[in-house]
């Protein structure tokens, strides 16, 4: 089963917006997300080391929240990681909690606005621009990304 690491700021909202505005993306992620039924969703966020798994999946609409099955591990905790990802915060915890949880060849894709979390050419990330969050272009491209997985 196919996984999607969700980071929040500058991808379910613009960064550095208002509360406010915080989720205002999350139905266009519902969109995507409801054309692959078999699709889990791991929070990748830093908003992880705040809030508990269900504090963060009552952020979300019903159908959406029951997708989200975990939280990505802390990058102190990981261990056993190549080196060369390890310079890359948020890729080493995609790849640590998909080593634990998903072994062997299971496909995942990460949405970021943060590229220098992940390693050059990053061929897992889906690169969101962070001043507008996921956006109506930015699903359309998501979509054909999810539909290859």
């Amino acid at each position: 089963m196919p996984v999607l690491f969700l980071d929040f700021d500058g991808v379910l909202h613009p960064e550095f917006c208002h509360e406010s505005r915080h989720f205002e993306c999350v139905h266009h992620l519902a969109s995507a997300c409801g054309q692959r039924g078999d699709l889990d969703i791991v929070v990748s966020s830093t908003w992880r080391h705040t809030m508990g798994l269900s504090t963060l999946k009552a952020r979300f609409p019903e159908a959406l929240a029951r997708r989200i099955i975990a939280v990505t591990p802390a990058y102190t905790a990981l261990q056993d990681l190549p080196h060369k990802v390890m310079p890359f915060e948020r890729e080493a915890e995609c790849l640590g909690w998909m080593r634990v949880n998903r072994p062997g060849h299971a496909t995942w894709i990460a949405v970021d606005d943060r590229p220098w979390l992940y390693r050059p050419f990053c061929s897992e990330l889906f690169l969101v621009n962070g001043k507008t969050g996921l956006d109506a272009a930015a699903v359309t491209r998501l979509l054909e990304r999810l539909e290859r997985l």
